[in-house]
């Protein structure tokens, strides 16, 4: 009977390899660090494509402000109350009542405009603190107020150019971000 021997180990040590794919490892590393650094150089010196744009400011007539006032709280009369200010402040109130798109409108409220009315918007947003902005795909120049129920009162009429101009300046440096 003829026992086999038991298996040689190999005496083979694995620390050249380990020490090739480590090198290999740090000069791919190496070649990643160059390559980023670059990229982050190439943007540093590349022009600024979104340079502020310096718009003179539009003035709105009230008059032309054509608004449709819907109440989104559980007061009852706000929005009837609200466009009775409003038509006292020049502007047109084209519509009254329930806010008829039945969303859940939270804090101050919102107005509603397309692209066209975005400078009626910021002039009717003046008149009332913390409306949020809702654009929307309209058309027309006509804006929306839906109230709140966090709605608490207008600004006093004297202190809307201010907030008007600030809105505008706002409204001008967003818009010229990237």
């Amino acid at each position: 009977m003829s026992a086999t021997p038991p298996p040689r180990r190999s005496l083979r040590r694995p620390i050249p390899p380990l020490i090739f794919l480590l090198v290999l490892a740090l000069v791919a590393l190496g070649v990643w660090w160059k390559v980023l650094q670059r990229d982050e150089e190439r943007q540093a010196a590349a022009p600024d494509p979104c340079a502020p744009v310096s718009a003179a400011p539009v003035s709105v007539d009230p008059a032309a402000v054509q608004i449709r006032v819907y109440n989104a709280s559980s007061v009852e009369g706000l929005a009837a109350q609200v466009s009775n200010e409003l038509r006292g402040r020049g502007m047109q109130v084209t519509d009254v009542g329930n806010d008829p798109t039945e969303r859940d409108v939270q804090g101050v409220g919102e107005v509603r405009f397309g692209q066209a009315g975005s400078n009626e918007a910021l002039f009717v947003a003046a008149n009332f603190p913390g409306l949020l902005p809702v654009p929307d795909t309209r058309a027309d120049t006509v804006v929306d107020v839906a109230l709140g129920p966090a709605y608490a009162g207008m600004v006093p009429p004297e202190q809307v150019p201010a907030a008007f101009t600030l809105a505008q300046s706002q409204a001008a440096s967003s818009a010229a971000a990237c």
